[in-house]
């Protein structure tokens, strides 16, 4: 899955239709098709509150299968924001809803290539896609192979330090 698909469903996630916010705090309200399904919880006549949620639900299942609203489970947000490691997106609270905010200070990877640019500084592209550029000039001992370890950790005021192998770490920022 690529990071542009990534940030699509992100969007996917946060809009509805109209724009309204699909996982918005409760003061907030919430989209209307979810509203729409928690309001017949408030029917009393037993017939009226079940063709309301046979209404509702086969009104959620038919803008899901549009992709009109997402549906993701922890495990799936948990995953995005693994996958989104190294850069600034927007706070978006439905990654976080329901449980502590669960901060990602470091990833492991794979190098999948690596090549230096014209200023001779290391570009490595990891088996999962992500691709991190070296900002030092901090010069590497060993030539940066496929299959070769990758630690990517947070470091002070919003950089990063990129370990290969058993070398000494460099600082490095996401590209891709």
């Amino acid at each position: 899955m690529t990071l542009l698909r990534n940030v699509a469903i992100l969007a996917l996630l946060v809009t509805l239709g109209g724009g309204l916010a699909l996982a918005a705090p409760k003061s907030e309200g919430r989209a209307a098709i979810v509203q729409k399904l928690i309001d017949c919880r408030k029917l009393t006549d037993d017939p009226a509150r079940l063709a309301c949620y046979d209404q509702a639900t086969a009104a959620f299942d038919q803008a899901e299968a549009k992709g009109d609203v997402v549906v993701i489970d922890r495990d799936q947000a948990r995953q995005v924001r693994k996958q989104a490691f190294g850069f600034t997106l927007p706070s978006i609270s439905i990654f976080a809803k329901g449980e502590t905010a669960e901060e990602v200070d470091t990833t492991d990877g794979v190098v999948a290539s690596a090549r230096q640019d014209g200023a001779g500084r290391w570009v490595i592209k990891l088996e999962d896609g992500a691709v991190w550029s070296q900002v030092g000039v901090e010069e590497l001992f060993k030539t940066p192979k496929p299959g070769m370890p990758v630690k990517i950790r947070k470091a002070s005021l919003g950089s990063f330090l990129m370990t290969v192998g058993n070398q000494g770490a460099f600082r490095a920022h996401r590209v891709e």
